[in-house]
C-alpha cells in the first residue's frame, strides 16, 4: 500500500504539489497548526531530500568550489545590491516592496530546492551543493546587504540565525546520507521512484504550514495580498529568466538548470528574526505569497528551462 502511494507520487509529482497549495488554501486551521512544528518539517524534508541522492551523487570535486563561490556570491551579494541600487535610483528604496525584493535576493536557496531539481530532473546532487554551499557562506555574504539596509536589524542575530539553519542542514543531510548507505546502498530503479515519491510528499506536506498567513490575509485585504502575490513571481521568475539567459551560452551552460532553480527560489524566512514588529506582518502575507511561484515552478517554467538547456 505504502509502496503504491510512494510511486503515484512521484508519477504525479506536479499534481501533488498543487495539491499542497490548495490544501494551505483550503484548510487555515490545518495550516496554522502546522506552524509551530515548520522547523522539524524543514529537517525532516531535507534528511528525506538527502535519501534520495545519495551522498555519492550529491558531493562534489574540489574543483567544483571555484564556480560554486562565484555563483554563491554572485546570487546572493551582487544581485541583491544591485538591485537595491536601482531601487534607490527610482526613489522607492524605503517601501516595504523593495524591502521584500532585497531580502528575498540576498537569501540562500530555500531547502526545497533539491526537491524542485529532482521534480524538474535537473541535477539534484549540484542543486545540493549550491545549497550548502550558499547557507554556509550567507553570514558573510549577508554583511554588505545589512550595512546597505540598516532598517534590516542586527547583523548579529541575521548571522545566528543563518549559523543555526546550517547547523540544521548538515546534521539532516548527514543523517540521509546514513540512512541511504544502510538501507540502501545500491538502490534498484523501483526504490529511486519511491524515494522520489517520498521526497515529493515532504514537500508537498511542507507548504501547508509555510501558507498560514495566506488565507486570513485574503478574507481581510485580497487586493493586497494581489500585489504581493503579483512582486512574489516577478522576482522569482524573473531571476530565473536572467540565471537561464545570463548561463545559456556560457561556460556554465551545463550547471544553467540548478543555478536559475536558486536564483529564483529563496529562503526568505532565514531573516525575520531580525526584523522589527512593524515590517513583519506585510512580509508574512509576502512570504504565504512566495510559496506561490515556487510551488509552481515545475509546471509553469519547464519551456523556458528546455529552450535556455538546449543544445543549439
Amino acid at each position: 500500500m505504502l509502496h503504491r502511494i510512494l510511486w503515484a507520487a512521484s508519477t504525479h509529482a506536479r499534481t501533488c504539489l498543487i495539491a499542497g497549495l490548495v490544501a494551505g488554501l483550503a484548510l487555515p486551521g490545518l495550516a496554522a497548526a502546522m506552524v509551530p512544528w515548520l522547523p522539524h518539517m524543514v529537517a525532516l524534508l531535507l534528511v528525506t531530500t538527502a535519501l534520495r541522492i545519495g551522498f555519492r551523487d550529491a558531493i562534489g570535486a574540489i574543483g567544483d568550489l571555484r564556480w560554486g563561490l562565484g555563483v554563491v556570491v554572485a546570487l546572493q551579494m551582487a544581485v541583491p545590491l544591485t538591485l537595491l541600487g536601482l531601487l534607490y535610483l527610482a526613489g522607492l528604496s524605503q517601501t516595504p516592496a523593495a524591502l521584500a525584493i532585497v531580502l528575498t535576493s540576498a537569501a540562500p536557496a530555500i531547502t526545497g530546492s533539491v526537491n524542485l531539481a529532482l521534480i524538474m530532473r535537473m541535477d539534484a546532487g549540484r542543486m545540493m551543493q549550491i545549497l550548502v554551499l550558499g547557507t554556509a557562506v550567507f553570514p558573510l555574504t549577508v554583511l554588505p546587504v545589512l550595512w546597505a539596509m540598516p532598517q534590516l536589524g542586527a547583523a548579529q542575530e541575521v548571522i545566528s540565525a543563518a549559523l543555526t539553519l546550517l547547523a540544521v542542514i548538515i546534521a539532516a543531510t548527514a543523517a540521509g546520507f546514513l540512512i541511504r548507505a544502510r538501507a540502501f546502498p545500491n538502490p534498484t530503479a523501483d526504490q529511486i521512484k519511491a524515494l522520489d515519491g517520498l521526497s515529493v510528499l515532504a514537500f508537498a506536506i511542507i507548504v501547508v504550514g509555510l501558507m498560514a498567513a495566506l488565507t486570513p490575509a485574503l478574507q481581510a485585504d485580497p487586493w493586497a495580498v494581489l500585489n504581493w502575490a503579483l512582486l512574489a513571481f516577478a522576482i522569482g521568475y524573473g531571476l530565473q529568466l536572467l540565471a537561464l539567459v545570463a548561463l545559456r551560452r556560457s561556460p556554465l551552460q551545463s550547471l544553467a538548470g540548478p543555478i536559475a532553480i536558486a536564483a529564483g527560489n529563496r529562503n526568505i524566512a532565514i531573516f525575520l528574526i531580525a526584523l522589527p514588529p512593524d515590517i513583519i506582518a506585510p512580509l508574512m502575507i509576502f512570504i504565504g505569497c512566495w510559496q506561490l511561484p515556487m510551488y509552481l515552478t515545475p509546471m509553469l517554467m519547464p519551456r523556458l528551462y528546455a529552450w535556455a538547456l538546449r543544445h543549439d
